[in-house]
This record gives C-alpha cells, structure tokens and sequence, in this order.
C-alpha cells in the first residue's frame, strides 16, 4: 500500500556541537526557600544496609524525602525511567532509540498530562509538586551531577509513569512494527521469531500462607519479583497522615510496588490477562483527510504530529511524524491494506490514585475497596493482612467482550459489535479469598491452580481473563511444596522458595535417557554419551553451587530448546512439552552431543560445577553492563526460573565471556509476617546504593546469592544501634 503515513523531516540544530553535559536548571529565590523548608521537615534515617527510613509530617513531606534518597542512591536510573517514560530517550542515547521514543509518545502527551495534572484532587497534586520539588532540591544540593537531559522535574510528570512493572502495558507494542509503518523501515527479516528457546521469564512470585497452615498461627506473604537488577530501590515511607510502607520502589516513582504496611502486605506477579487489544481499520482518503470505517459511517481519523529529537555527533537532530488514531487507540502498524489501532489501559490519574493509596489499605476490605479504581492493568496481586486474610486479585482491567471474537488476535475495528461494555468487576475475574486449603501463590502462570483445589475454575470465566494453555514448571514447583504443610514460619517459607527442585529436568530428561536407552550400541553416540546419561541418570533434579549435573542439564536444555523452539511455537506448546512430548530421539541426543561438546570448549574439563559457570558480578552501575571473566564475581546456585526454580537468575555467556552472568530474577526477596506487629526479612540483589565506591554497592551481594535474608528495621525503635546516618535532605 502507499505510505500515506509517512511525514517526517531532519533537522538539525544550527549548534556546531552538542552542548556538554548540564547542570541543574536555574532556580529562583522563591523555589530554594520552598524546598529548604520541605527539607526540614523531612527526616531520613539511613541504616547500616544504607537503606532509607524516611519520615514526614505529611504525606507529600514523606514523597519529597524519598525523591531525594533514591536521587542519592542512583539518580541515573530515576532520570532514565524518565527518559524512557517521556519519550526522551534518544535525546541522551542518539537515533537507536528513536522508535522507542515514538512508541511512547503515541500514549504519553505532555499538554494532557499537564492538563490532567491540573485537574487533579487537591492531595494527589500535592504529592506530585513533592515528587518535582525533591528530585530539582537534590539537582540544586548536587550541582556535580550531570543530568542526560532532565535538568529539571515537572509535577505533570509523575503522570507519565504510573505503573511500577517492569514492561509496562506500551512495551507490548512492537517496535519493528512501528518503524515499518511510521519510518518505511522494512518489515521482511525482522519481524519473525525465528528460533530460539523461549525467552528469559519475566515477572515474579507471591505466596501467601493462611494462619491455620503457620507454626505462630500468623499470615505469611512472600514477596519475591523477577526483574532486571537494580530495577527498584528498597526503602520506608512514613508520615504523621498514616503512610507507613516499606518495601521496593521502582526509581523515581513515590509509592511502594512490592510491600508491606504494619497490617498489610501485596506482591504483584505478571498476569497472562488479555487486555490489550488489536483493531483492524479501515481507511479511506477524502480529499486531503483521512477515514476510518466504523458501522456505516466513515468516521475522521484523529491526526497528532510528533517530533522525536535525537543526538548526533554534530548536534540534536528531529524527526517529525505524524501520528494517527481511532477511537480504539493509536495506529501502530498495518496488516495487508489495513491499518492496526491498539486499546490499552491509558488512565494515569487513577492508575497513580491506585498505586499510591493501596500502600496504606490497612486490611482485605480498604485493600478491594481501592481495586474498583480498576488501574491494576498488567499484575496479579497476592495479599494477606494482620486479620489473617489471605487473597488473589487478578489482574483489574478487564473489558467486557463479545466472546464470540478472538481477542488473541486483530478484530475487526469496523464492527460495532467488538466495542466494549465496560469493565469487568472483581467478582467476575478469578479471585480468591481465604482458600480452605490454606495457601495460594502466583507465579506468572494461570490463576487455575493459585489454591490448588480451591483454585478458581476455568469453566466459570471468560476466556480472555487467561491466555495460558498450561501450567508452568514453576506452578508444578510450587505445588509440590505448599500443600500437607501446618507449621510454616519465616524460616520454612523462605527455604521452600529457595527449594533447588527443577520440575523442567524432571520431565525432560526421562525421555532423553530412553532415548538414549533405544539407541543401538553400534551407534556412535551411545559410547560418546555414556558417561553424560549416566551423570544425569543419578541426578536428583536439584540445583547446586557444587552440581556437575546441573551444568550439564542447562546445557542441554538450552541447546534443545533452541533447535525445537520454532516448532514449539507453531504448535502452541511451550517449549519443555513440545521436548517431552514431540521432540525426536535423534533431536534429543544431537542436543547432548553438543552440550557435552560446548562445555568443555569454554571451560577446559567437561564437568565444571554449577557454580563455576553461574554468576553474579557487581563491577558497575552500567544499565547496559559489560562483562569480564578476569573480574570478580561469586557463585550463585540458583537457575534461570524457566527451569522451575522459584528463586530465579536469568543468565547467559557474553561474547567476551565463557562464564554466565546473571542480569535479572531474584531481585528484592522478602518475607512478612503479620501478628500483633509486623515481622520481616529481605535481601536486594548486590546493595541499595548505585555509588561504586559506597559501602552499600555490594555488601547483599552473598546473602543474596545464599538467600541469607537480613532483618528489616520496620519499626523506628528497630533502628537504634542500626543507624548509619540522620539527616534532613540537603544535610
């Protein structure tokens, strides 16, 4: 089809060269006093794992602090989350980022968000003035700091990043689609899947334990998020105004994500909700304007130009494009002659409403009372409180639908009938509360067996509130170790997470050893993989810092992954089924010969322990990091989560290494108890602080390798003889 959606021009800035780097923007007089007096009313506690206690009188007193301390501890990671939230990314980043830019700006536009800042309650701006005012006061306090473009933090902008998930809602919208259609980028080759094993899960784990199935009769919540490192802060709020959480915080946002209270604690994992939606259009041209069939009409097609500035080696460069929408949503590709809207959750006020109050729901009934804002677009959340209530909330943006439609795939946007009817209320989506059997848990899998036999039934939903077709090997895992149990404690409930069991090898290596078992002994693998079949023939399926067996299997089971992975995907299957299920003998051995063949090329002996290969490296603060064998770093036990451990470290050989570095899984680990006061532990991957040379860089780098959780000073009493420093911000 013609590219009528291209328009976009190149200009260059008349600067002969790219101003260096930027301070804090000028301040007035007026500004400084404001924030020197929000500082003084405002006490952080630094305790001796470098984590911020931050205390307010007010709500907006406790926002403002902890802006400042996350600033303290890594501002580089707040502006970036900022840059990618705003669209800004290519102007500290170059022309590499420029879709990811214009992907953004599709959903975020800073005269709404301003406007929608404006119109805002009186309490919720208040909070976003604090977010601006503590993040420009550390700018104004820290003029060594060199911003990569924000030199100075708007309210309005609080609103652009309202959901603290890793992968947002927008992140589902592909970016080689949106080049192909708005840049003439080609398609062909770049689109496709190819093979490949499945890639590193995402997400997380929630469990939580009812009081008749704990030693001290108490709720249990574990909270465990599978993220990229580094990707949340760890630190308490508390104000005069009933704010008192503690728990990870994604930089630069103001509300705990993952976290307890003195009553209450929620942990969200991924939800596999379908939510996000495709709509076919369309389009026609009459005259010089552009329409989108909609019943029997031919509705005008809404038109916004975007401008995308970029660095250069010679100055700041933009593009400009003009973007289009329908009612369902932006266009963000075509499909033959018709052009692709998307419908995604896009309600920032409420989504932040949502985000921040949950954090002081003091028990289940606050807690749903908040879910019927209905922003919790993406997660699933575990809750379990001081009543002893333990529930599953599913993900609560659900749009009612015509089931008659496959919303897994593009409909028919010209077709009234695919409109939605609202919102689906919590009742109507898969939820538990207080589950006879005492437990439940998510991790990222189908809330159809989050209570085992008391789990919600498929049959009693629609189908879009699940996609997943099967349970996932980490489900099987934790349905081996929740139920039959009426004595967890902290203790217990962290050695289950830690389990070594790897339900994936479980199934998968069986049939390799009976394919092995078939093989005629005339056949040269059968010598050259006796001793490899044997190892793994006596395996107990368990991961292990010293585990010969576990380097072999992961090994193995990436290699076979990436030979079946095309196949697996054409037939629906994950990949572990599709090995268990389909996968040729000769498949399946081929795969061993060359695991067999590849470790001893990168590690000289075939049978190097576990830990020799996988590890956790702390060298930098690099977003991007690289690595380097020749620098320290410590064995960590644990595998990928796509293996079924629950504890999870994704990681994988560089090109310039033969060890494995880890760069997502585990990242903030806690465990809470809720009885007459509330108990917790916790680990952060490496340290709190971004600061190289901060004592607190590196210092949980073994716990958490180890799962050691250390104790956390929830209460002010808790940090004497564990303070480290107090002061009021700009102190």
């Amino acid at each position: 089809m013609p590219k009528l959606n291209i328009l976009f021009t190149l200009l260059v800035t008349a600067a002969a060269a790219l101003p260096g780097p930027r301070g804090a923007q000028a301040q007035t007089p007026q500004e400084i006093a404001r924030w020197e007096q929000e500082a003084q009313r405002v006490t952080i506690i630094r305790d001796d794992w470098g984590i911020a206690h931050i205390y307010g009188h007010t709500d907006a007193d406790a926002v403002f602090g902890v802006e400042y301390a996350q600033a303290e501890d890594d501002f580089n990671r707040v502006e970036t989350n900022y840059l990618n939230a705003l669209g800004r990314l290519a102007e500290a980043e170059g022309e590499s980022q420029i879709w990811r830019d214009l992907r953004m700006k599709l959903f975020m536009d800073p005269d709404t968000l301003k406007a929608e800042y404006a119109a805002s309650p009186a309490w919720l701006k208040q909070l976003m003035d604090a977010f601006a005012d503590g993040l420009n006061f550390y700018l104004y306090k820290h003029p060594e700091v060199k911003p990569r473009v924000i030199t100075h933090f708007e309210p309005w902008m609080a609103l652009s990043f309202t959901e603290g998930s890793i992968g947002g809602d927008i992140e589902r919208v592909n970016l080689i689609e949106v080049a192909a259609f708005y840049g003439d980028v080609p398609l062909a080759g770049r689109q496709g899947r190819g093979d490949g094993p499945p890639p590193e899960p995402s997400g997380s784990n929630g469990i939580a334990i009812a009081p008749a199935n704990t030693l001290d009769h108490h709720a249990l919540l574990w909270i465990n998020p599978h993220t990229s490192f580094y990707f949340r802060s760890e630190l308490q709020m508390v104000s005069d105004e009933g704010l008192d959480a503690y728990g990870a915080v994604t930089w630069g946002q103001f509300f705990i994500y993952q976290g307890f209270n003195p009553t209450a604690g929620w942990m969200h994992t991924s939800s596999g909700v379908d939510n996000i939606d495709e709509f076919l259009e369309t389009v026609v041209k009459k005259g010089d304007r552009r329409f989108y069939r909609y019943g029997n009409k031919d509705l005008p097609m809404a038109q916004r130009t975007i401008d995308v500035p970029y660095k250069t080696a010679t100055g700041m460069a933009h593009r400009t494009f003009t973007a289009y929408f329908t009612q369902h949503g932006p266009v963000v590709r075509s499909v033959g002659n018709r052009w692709v809207s998307i419908s995604l959750m896009q309600s920032p006020v409420k989504a932040l409403t949502q985000s921040y109050t949950r954090t002081k729901a003091k028990d289940y009934a606050a807690w749903r009372k908040i879910m019927q804002l209905h922003t919790n677009s993406s997660n699933n959340t575990i809750f379990a409180d001081a009543e002893g209530n333990i529930a599953y909330f599913h993900s609560n943006y659900i749009p009612r639908r015509d089931t008659s439609f496959d919303w897994t795939k593009p409909v028919d946007g010209s077709n009234p009938a695919t409109a939605y009817h609202g919102l689906l209320s919590t009742d109507e989506t898969p939820h538990l509360l207080n589950p006879p059997v005492g437990w439940l848990y998510n991790s990222n899998n189908w809330p159809w067996s989050a209570a085992g036999p008391d789990s919600p039934r498929r049959n009693d939903f629609h189908r879009y509130v699940a996609t997943s077709n099967e349970e996932s090997p980490r489900g099987y895992h934790a349905q081996r170790l929740l139920p039959n149990h009426k004595d967890f404690t902290m203790a217990s409930l962290t050695a289950a997470a830690f389990d070594s069991y790897l339900p994936a090898f479980a199934t998968m290596i069986p049939p390799l050893i009976k394919a092995y078992d078939a093989t005629p002994g005339a056949n040269p693998l059968k010598a050259r993989l006796a001793k490899k079949i044997t190892l793994l023939r006596g395996w107990d399926y368990r991961w292990g810092i010293n585990s010969v067996p576990t380097s072999l299997a992961v090994f193995w089971g990436t290699d076979i992954m990436h030979r079946v992975g095309r196949e697996a995907r054409a037939a629906g299957m994950s990949a572990e089924d599709y090995v268990v299920q389909r996968a040729s003998s000769d498949e399946l051995l081929q795969s061993l010969a060359a695991a067999a063949n590849q470790i001893p090329a990168d590690f000289g002996p075939w049978q190097p322990p576990w830990g020799d290969i996988n590890r956790f490296p702390r060298i930098n603060d690099d977003i991007d990091p690289n690595f380097d064998d020749a620098k320290p770093s410590i064995p960590v036990p644990f595998t990928s989560s796509i293996w079924g451990s629950l504890a999870s470290f994704g990681a994988r050989a560089y090109p310039n290494t033969k060890k494995w570095y880890g760069t997502s899984g585990n990242s903030f680990v806690a465990v809470v108890e809720f009885g007459d006061s509330v108990r917790a532990r916790a680990v952060t991957a490496g340290g709190e602080s971004g600061d190289v040379h901060s004592p607190h860089f590196a210092d949980e780098a073994e716990r958490y390798a180890t799962g050691n959780l250390r104790v956390v000073y929830f209460y002010r009493s808790q940090l004497q003889g564990h303070t480290e420093r107090e002061y009021h911000p700009g102190g």
